[in-house]
């Protein structure tokens, strides 16, 4: 039996445990003597640890359940994020998808756990009491059945309000955690910009408005605890009063054909609370199922829209270091939320060529240089072929795999030196990976031991280390036969950049070399220069 069964035969395991105890009242009203007692005690003392114990296997089992399918989810938001284009501008902010994976998608486990199981008590334990109930009374019966629907009816109607303000907060715990990551990774520019004090100051509104928006939530379920209890005292009152005056004599109507015992009196008081005890668990509850439905559609709305990374669950394929042949056929470069002025690309690059592509900053050379990485669509009539295959969805990871790929602002992860050159890569032992830093010219660089810690982003390396780090990775990938990098030269000093060409174009022997770039001296280091512009693009040699 599941989690929810346990918690669920958990409650219905007092109807017996209270008939019990009625029973035992009824033997000492009668006089009885203690003799009837002990099998009666003995009955409520086992049904109680019985209770117990499905209460307690039942929350855990409940727990891992819901544990185990936010797993589920969250894998499968994962790996949809990573099925996006990482060039498509429209993609959840980094902190975005983290708050909403990480962060906000923990609601979903008491959602699942306790609302979920709340729901399933509410549906049965209410309905068997009352018919319990209604076989010693039927109107102590009506007055709860007539009692339970307002309860419902008034928490919908919070509820409403609950789950809008609950999705609202979602929304503003998204966007201040996108914001200060945001924030955090340029915080040397803002320093450098005399900008922190207006940082905080916008960091201090935003937290502010989602401290009123998180109280707005505690209100709305303070409201809705208020309101149940409310109904169900109000419930409970009028059964007592009904079972007082009966036993009185005053009310002798009510039940069926002759007067109620003390017995069946204290059983119908027993059940009383017990009809409305699922309602006020679901009523404490309510607030998960707004959370946990804002959390799923925040991390149902992380894919949606986003453009689909090409071949992206399709296997990949060897890579046999060989310099590829690539061909170009009216390429349009463009991207979603991206602007680009080019007219379609038609270009061959022959095996263990150089090419440099030319053109303003801004202009969509790196656009075109992702849609040969297979990392964005090929609108038709466009084509692209990388050893005389197609470049498509299904061939896209298999191709990609012959490729290395630098961009132009390498990202440097929290992490051991060796950790940030493989990437996640096996097969590499110690020796490539120094041989690669000293190929890239950091080989004297004390930071870039691969034994060595580097914070997020490079916290340790200059600008021009991380370009070398970029360029480690290429050395590791040495079976790949074509090479692209963009703007690899980009902000840095002239010395530095002259560096990172020599080391480019060391790794670059025997394989094909395309740069995105609008450094001269780099430009004219390679074999051709194609300048793309909005005009058909026309090819030069290299001064």
């Amino acid at each position: 039996m599941d989690g929810t069964g346990l918690l669920v035969l958990s409650s219905l395991l007092w109807l017996p445990q209270a008939w019990l105890l009625a029973w035992a009242v009824q033997s000492m009203a009668d006089d009885r003597g203690m003799a009837p007692l002990w099998p009666l005690a003995a009955g409520v003392a086992l049904l109680g640890a019985v209770r117990a114990a499905c209460d307690a296997l039942g929350t855990r089992r409940a727990h891992l359940q819901a544990r185990a399918w936010l797993s589920t989810v969250r894998a499968r938001v994962v790996q949809a994020l990573a099925a996006t284009s990482p060039m498509d501008r429209r993609r959840a902010a980094s902190g975005q998808a983290a708050s909403a994976v990480a962060e906000q998608a923990e609601a979903i486990v008491p959602w699942l756990s306790r609302y979920q199981t709340a729901l399933w008590r509410v549906r049965l334990a209410p309905l068997l009491i009352a018919l319990a109930v209604a076989s010693q009374s039927w109107v102590a019966a009506l007055i709860l059945v007539l009692a339970a629907p307002l309860i419902p009816l008034f928490m919908a109607i919070v509820g409403w309000r609950a789950q809008a303000a609950s999705q609202a907060q979602m929304v503003e715990l998204g966007g201040m955690n996108a914001f200060l990551l945001d924030r955090l990774r340029g915080l040397s520019t803002l320093r450098a910009l005399g900008a922190v004090d207006a940082t905080a100051r916008q960091l201090r509104a935003s937290a502010e408005s989602l401290r009123g928006r998180s109280m707005r939530v505690l209100r709305i379920a303070f409201l809705s605890s208020a309101v149940l209890e409310l109904f169900s005292a109000l419930g409970v009152a009028m059964v007592a009063v009904y079972v007082g005056f009966h036993l009185l004599g005053h009310l002798s109507f009510g039940s069926w054909g002759q007067a109620m015992s003390l017995g069946q009196a204290l059983f119908v008081l027993l059940l009383a609370p017990s009809f409305f005890e699922p309602l006020r668990e679901l009523s404490a509850v309510w607030h998960d199922r707004a959370n946990g439905e804002a959390a799923l559609e925040a991390l149902a709305a992380l894919g949606e829209g986003a453009q689909p990374l090409p071949g992206a669950l399709s296997a990949p394929g060897p890579a046999t270091g060989q310099a590829c042949d690539l061909r170009l056929e009216q390429v349009l470069p463009q991207a979603p939320g991206s602007a680009c002025s080019l007219a379609p690309v038609s270009l061959h690059v022959r095996p263990g060529e150089h090419v440099a592509l030319w053109a303003p900053s801004g202009s969509g050379k790196s656009l075109l240089l992702a849609q040969v990485a297979g990392l964005l669509p090929v609108a038709q009539p466009g084509r692209i072929h990388i050893d005389g295959l197609q470049l498509d969805g299904e061939s896209a990871n298999r191709l990609r795999a012959r490729m290395a790929w630098m961009g132009q602002s390498p990202h440097v992860f929290a992490g051991a030196v060796a950790a940030n050159l493989t990437l996640g890569r096996q097969g590499r032992n110690p020796d490539e990976l120094r041989q690669a830093l000293v190929q890239a010219g950091l080989g004297q660089v004390a930071q870039a031991r691969a034994g060595a810690t580097l914070g997020e982003g490079g916290a340790g390396l200059s600008g021009g280390e991380i370009v070398r780090l970029a360029l480690a990775r290429l050395a590791l990938s040495r079976d790949a036969g074509l090479l692209l990098a963009d703007e690899p030269t980009a902000h840095l000093d002239p010395a530095t950049a002259a560096q990172v060409t020599d080391a480019l174009l060391q790794l670059a022997r025997g394989r094909t070399l395309i740069v995105a770039t609008h450094d001269a001296r780099l430009a004219g280091a390679m074999h051709r220069v194609v300048r793309l512009a909005p005009a058909v693009a026309h090819e030069e040699s290299a001064a």
